[in-house]
């Protein structure tokens, strides 16, 4: 089976966006107008291949309801999770609950086996045999292939390690521009000009 399993987990990527925004678009304030382009995104993660299936898990601010309902549109199944408390951090129900949803695949397509896109970089837990790492490592044995997106200074590097020797990593940073955009300043608090997204180049971008 050649298709693709794409798994997004949208906090720790957008929040690492926000991070890189000012030191790429030597901006002040472009970390709070910084967007991720869905689509674009979505496409590079499954580079024009079958997509079998995508899951995403973000969080629920009202402003981002119109940019979620595009994903579904183009059948991505959106969990979201209210933010988190003091007692649960954010990311822990959204990343568990991909992993869960990585596990049941894995399973459920015992012996038709394609290729997981995971998008974060989050290797938090595996040395209490958790968390994406050991999730991937487990699909790994049962051999799917591995593809990891990630920020360059976000992605755990024992994490980027295991892919680049047992699949891929693929540097979000070598496609800013075509996947973020800039939002418009508010009236009377500019802190910098909108930008588009750029046009998405997939011609250099590996594959399994």
């Amino acid at each position: 089976m050649s298709g693709m399993f794409i798994y997004w987990d949208n906090s720790n990527i957008y929040h690492e966006a926000q991070r890189l925004a000012e030191e790429r678009e030597q901006t002040p304030g472009a970390r709070y107008l910084i967007r991720i382009h869905f689509e674009n995104l979505l496409r590079l993660a499954h580079a024009d291949r079958p997509l079998t299936k995508a899951l995403a898990a973000g969080s629920v601010p009202p402003e981002l309801r119109q940019l979620w309902n595009r994903l579904e549109n183009q059948d991505v199944e959106v969990r979201l999770f209210n933010r988190g408390t003091r007692d649960r951090g954010e990311q822990e129900t959204p990343d568990q609950w991909l992993q869960l949803r990585m596990l049941e695949d894995a399973f459920d397509y015992n012996g038709d086996t394609g290729t997981v896109a995971l998008l974060t970089g989050d290797g938090a837990g595996y040395f209490d045999g958790r968390g994406f790492h050991r999730t991937l490592e487990r699909i790994h044995k049962r051999s799917w292939r591995i593809e990891i997106l990630s920020w360059r200074h976000a992605c755990n590097r024992k994490m980027r390690e295991w892919a680049e020797e047992n699949g891929l990593f693929i540097a979000l940073d070598d496609y800013y521009q075509a996947i973020t955009f800039r939002e418009p300043s508010r009236p009377g608090h500019v802190f910098a000009e909108a930008r588009a997204q750029g046009s998405l180049d997939l011609s250099r971008r590996p594959t399994l």
